[in-house]
């Protein structure tokens, strides 16, 4: 009956329309019994590009081209939950077999007859993912590993289990996702109870979400972290919005680690830029399966030239990283451009890397709030950088060290270190203290060959400037070996690492933030005294 069809088509459009039409037809038919032959007939009807039921070629149709995507949200399978991959297949990535998902949530939830947990679920951040300091042990026997014959086949080891499919993020992580749950974890849910835990934690969520009246946009998805604190297991659980790039709870929630020690939030439109940098470190974590939208591409180069441009024309810019580190992340995006509406997990963990910095500085620096900060030396709450207390004054007239505390607090400013300035400021320290080495060590000498001249020993004056001047040499010695042996690791770490250094330093210290730079003018205090 099919060919009868297309026979009364062809002679259809014979009478109808040009010979050119004709040819288009004909050799569809062609194609269409070809595939007939080959059992591929469904392969046909489907191919993207084909010959459309026209006289004119299919590559003018709306549908030949899939649209590119719009957000950094997963797509989802065609295909319903019974209809799992089987063990051994391998996940398509094609996006012409990518559907957006539909409203609602219809998952099949794994339960074991005679089992019940209960559940407890707690709202974090993407930072509060502990991915870096899980410290899962290897085991510490060597072995050759034995290699079986043929090409080898791991399809059993990266095979979905019970729907959640392994995946390893571009850091080299593995990671699990459910995308009929639109789930994200690094739990590892190989392990029987926590398969079945995780869909129960999953499954609360959700039920949490739906009876807070919250609309779950179909692209929402979830994160979930196993938390054990004092032999109590708790979930911690985070949804994502990619429309408006924010993270959510279905329940009120106030985050120390969403604030980063930020004071003085009190408006929503300033809080959203830690919801967003929140967004991108979940994109950071999970970049596997997503389309990086074009939009996105160019809204970073724009936000990078932006930066370049700000770090070159002003000495005080409040961008967060270093001029040639902004050239180097320039040479980066421009990169990014060949990636563009394509599944390269790598390409989208660099963009979100990047973002969640630019999102960060914005809410550090209170972007678009009355109070924004236009001057990275500015205080935000009208703090200066003079000595706070009489002591301090005291100190600083007696030993003079007002440079080193007027250099500190220009890479010091409400509690958070200049990044930009951060590491010129440390390798300047490091030279100062190399020359104060050298300084002390001839100091020490040309004393001690002083007190060895027999005429000297006479003087009970020049004796004792000469003992009071050694002593100060090596005092100021002593202390820059210290500095350079022990402080100088702890200021070239993380900036988490640095900013909690100085922050107990200022907080056991009656000088408080004036702390550290009276610890840095001691060695030249000393060679003054000397």
């Amino acid at each position: 009956m099919r060919f009868i069809f297309w026979l009364r088509y062809m002679v259809k459009t014979a009478a109808f329309r040009s010979y050119r039409g004709l040819f288009y037809v004909f050799l569809r038919l062609i194609r269409y019994c070809q595939s007939m032959v080959n059992g591929k007939e469904e392969d046909f009807r489907q191919r993207p590009g084909g010959l459309a039921l026209s006289s004119q070629p299919g590559t003018n149709q709306p549908d030949s081209q899939p649209a590119p995507p719009v957000s950094l949200a997963v797509p989802l399978l065609e295909a319903p939950p019974q209809s799992l991959p089987s063990r051994g297949s391998q996940p398509q990535t094609d996006i012409q077999n990518l559907q957006v998902p539909t409203p609602g949530i219809s998952e099949l939830y794994i339960t074991t007859p005679g089992q019940t947990f209960d559940i407890t679920l707690i709202p974090i951040t993407p930072l509060e993912v502990n991915r870096y300091g899980r410290n899962v042990r290897v085991k510490d026997e060597y072995e050759a590993f034995l290699v079986e014959k043929g090409p080898l086949d791991c399809s059993e080891e990266l095979a979905p289990v019970a729907g959640w499919e392994p995946l390893t993020q571009p850091e080299g992580a593995m990671i699990f996702y459910q995308p009929y749950k639109r789930v994200f974890t690094d739990v590892d849910v190989r392990d029987p109870q926590i398969i079945v835990k995780i869909d129960k934690a999953v499954e609360k969520a959700y039920h949490e979400a739906r009876n807070a009246s919250i609309p779950l946009d179909p692209f929402v998805e979830l994160g979930l972290e196993l938390i054990v604190k004092d032999g109590e297991e708790m979930w911690g659980y985070y949804f994502v919005d990619h429309k408006k790039r924010v993270i959510f709870w279905f329940e009120d929630h106030r985050s120390d680690s969403l604030m980063s020690r930020i004071r003085g939030v009190e408006r929503k439109s300033h809080i959203k830029y830690a919801l967003e940098s929140q967004y991108w470190r979940h994109i950071e974590l999970f970049p596997n399966r997503r389309f990086l939208p074009e939009d996105i591409v160019v809204e970073l180069k724009e936000l990078v030239m932006y930066a370049q441009a700000d770090s070159i024309t002003s000495q005080t810019s409040v961008v967060h990283f270093a001029s040639d580190d902004i050239a180097n992340i320039l040479s980066l995006v421009d990169l990014l451009r060949k990636s563009a509406n394509k599944n390269r997990e790598h390409s989208v963990w660099i963009a979100a890397r990047i973002m969640k910095h630019l999102c960060e500085t914005k809410f550090v620096n209170f972007y678009g709030q009355p109070g924004t900060r236009l001057d990275v030396e500015k205080s935000l709450y009208g703090k200066s950088d003079a000595p706070k207390n009489k002591l301090s004054r005291a100190v600083n007239a007696m030993i003079g060290r007002w440079q080193e505390s007027k250099a500190f607090h220009k890479v010091w400013v409400d509690g958070r270190i200049v990044h930009a300035r951060w590491e010129q400021y440390i390798d300047k320290l490091n030279s100062d203290w190399n020359g104060y080495t050298i300084f002390s060590t001839v100091m020490v000498a040309v004393d001690v060959s002083f007190l060895a001249v027999p005429s000297i020993q006479t003087q009970d004056g020049v004796i004792i400037q000469l003992y009071t001047s050694t002593f100060s040499a090596m005092c100021s010695l002593f202390i820059t070996l210290l500095l350079v042996t022990q402080v100088n690791k702890e200021l070239r770490g993380s900036n988490t690492a640095v900013v909690s250094y100085l922050s107990r330093m200022a907080a056991g210290s009656v000088l408080d933030s004036e702390s550290f730079p009276f610890l840095l003018s001691l060695p030249l205090g000393f060679l003054k005294l000397g």
